[in-house]
């Protein structure tokens, strides 16, 4: 991995602001997330983790789902910030890329933007946590990956989507609803096969059509209904076969994968979903792993969120596999 010195500092929309917290006095012993963030890149070690934020609601708007997300990655900060830390680590809290407005490009030069940072990141030895913002958030952080020295060079890079739904619509226009297509449609272009695994489909979720689309992409994925804690081990050896067959994961977490009672506060509630237990297993494993480059959580709607449970499951996670890194 690069140092800060070979690649260009950050440039955010708008910059990052102080954690602050829960405060129970000085010593590790009392450590908790707000204590970790700094926010001068040129401070930042390889092996911090980075967090970036993606202030968007223009691709739910555009596939029709309930506006609000450009809210979450603020609501994600302030339900990490206060969580207690097992151990003292280090964490850079790089700004957020903000798409304005609906107008003709406003969306795509965001991703374009989202892209610059999360490259830059990675490549100077950050594991980057993006905090969406509707799910348009992971065509985003894939152009920034497909950016970075690993893949140049060689490395294989593995997509699993924690997900209700498989996001491959061939719309006009990018949307919340077509990232995966948009990245096929790119490893096409660069002559690389499309190695995407998608856990928690929702059948009655996803027409006819984009099974078929899956089906012809060579997609992998496991149903909802075979996701939950009798399917454990099933859903493990999904996990460790996906994991087999890359060198560098992006992991993209849609918060409408767990059940509605879990994540209320979310674009398209799940009638089903997959129990949170079997979801922090999954993201645990796959940060264990060592392959972990990026992570998006993806959907996070303040509005329609109910006793902050959606922004701290989401905070949970990012908690989880940030705490499980080898």
């Amino acid at each position: 991995m690069g140092t800060d010195r070979e690649t260009p500092l950050l440039h955010a929309d708008v910059p990052a602001a102080r954690w602050t917290g829960r405060d129970d006095g000085p010593g590790a012993g009392n450590l908790r997330w707000h204590h970790a963030v700094h926010l001068d890149p040129t401070e930042a070690a390889p092996g911090d983790v980075a967090f970036v934020g993606f202030r968007s609601d223009e691709g739910v708007r555009r596939n029709k789902g309930r506006q609000g997300a450009a809210n979450g990655p603020q609501a994600l900060r302030r339900a990490l910030a206060s969580m207690a830390l097992p151990r003292p680590l280090r964490a850079l809290d790089a700004g957020d890329i903000e798409v304005s407005g609906d107008g003709e490009g406003a969306l795509e030069s965001g991703q374009q933007r989202l892209g610059r940072a999360v490259a830059a990141l990675v490549d100077r030895g950050h594991q980057v946590m993006v905090l969406g913002g509707g799910h348009e958030v992971a065509y985003g952080s894939y152009c920034g990956l497909e950016q970075t020295r690993a893949l140049r060079e060689g490395g294989r890079l593995g997509v699993l989507n924690l997900d209700a739904h498989f996001d491959l619509r061939d719309d006009v226009r990018p949307s919340s609803g077509t990232p995966f297509l948009q990245m096929a449609q790119s490893e096409e272009r660069h002559g690389r096969e499309f190695d995407y695994w998608v856990l928690g489909i929702s059948q009655p979720s996803n027409t006819e059509r984009l099974f078929r689309t899956a089906d012809r992409l060579g997609v992998r994925y496991l149903p909802d209904t075979e996701c939950g804690l009798l399917g454990l081990a099933r859903t493990e050896r999904f996990v460790d076969e996906f994991l087999a067959s890359c060198d560098v994961v992006h992991l993209s977490i849609d918060l409408d994968v767990l059940p509605a009672a879990v994540a209320p506060g979310v674009s398209a509630p799940a009638a089903h979903g997959v129990p949170m237990d079997v979801i922090e297993r999954v993201c645990t494993r796959v940060a264990a792993s060592g392959r972990l480059a990026v992570c998006d959580i993806a959907e996070l709607n303040p509005e329609f969120d109910v006793d902050q449970r959606t922004a701290r499951t989401g905070a949970r996670l990012i908690h989880r596999m940030v705490t499980a890194r080898p």
